[in-house]
This record gives structure tokens, sequence and C-alpha cells, in this order.
């Protein structure tokens, strides 16, 4: 055991340099199926080729009810209000501003639509 260095929990992703995590609350829209929700989380993936970026994830996306679909960030829109920024429960603006500008670093600006 080596006191000058804590261990990390077992359940902390590794993730990469540049891998920037989408924050749970966030509204999305899939890509392709075009069903909205929002991120619930992370689900570490044992099997399987579809992964986020850390290569050992996929979002978890509540898509109503008791409703949660495992999907990999590759394949999520990030939805944005009426002022262009993102969408996050009930997050206040200032916070909203802050990811809105940290995931707008992170991802292209096709990854990024209006709310209906």
């Amino acid at each position: 055991m080596n006191p000058g260095k804590p261990s990390q929990p077992h359940t902390t992703p590794i993730t990469t340099p540049n891998w920037v995590r989408i924050p749970d609350g966030t509204r999305v829209r899939h890509r392709q199926e075009a069903y909205e929700g929002f991120i619930d989380g992370l689900t570490e993936i044992v099997t399987g080729p579809h992964r986020n970026p850390d290569g050992r994830t996929q979002y978890r996306i509540n898509i109503g009810g008791t409703t949660r679909l495992l999907v990999t960030e590759d394949n999520l829109s990030i939805l944005l209000d009426k002022e262009n920024l993102v969408i996050i429960g009930r997050g206040k603006e200032p916070y909203r501003r802050s990811v809105t500008t940290h995931l707008r670093a992170a991802f292209s600006d096709d990854r990024f639509i209006k709310s209906a």
C-alpha cells in the first residue's frame, strides 16, 4: 500500500484526455432514430464494439417513464433552447451557459440542434 497516493474506486470510468462527457440531465436526440430523452448516467459495457471514446461506456438515455436506452455519443445530438443554450433539466442559465461553452469546444456544430 502506498500511503502517498489514494486508490481510485473501481466505478470511476477511465477517460481519454480528449473525451468530454455530456453531463447528466442534458437533453439529447438520437441522430438516426429521432427519439428524445436526457442523459441519465453512464453504463460500463463489457462486450460489444460500440462504446464512447473512453472505451468502456455508453450513455444511459431516459426516454420516459422507466425506459432507458444505451447509446454511444456518436449517435447523439445535443438539444438547444431558443437562446442556443444546452437544455439541462432544471439547470440555471449561468450553469447552462458554461456547459454550452464547454460542449461547443468539444463537439462540431452539426451535433447541436434546436429543440422542437
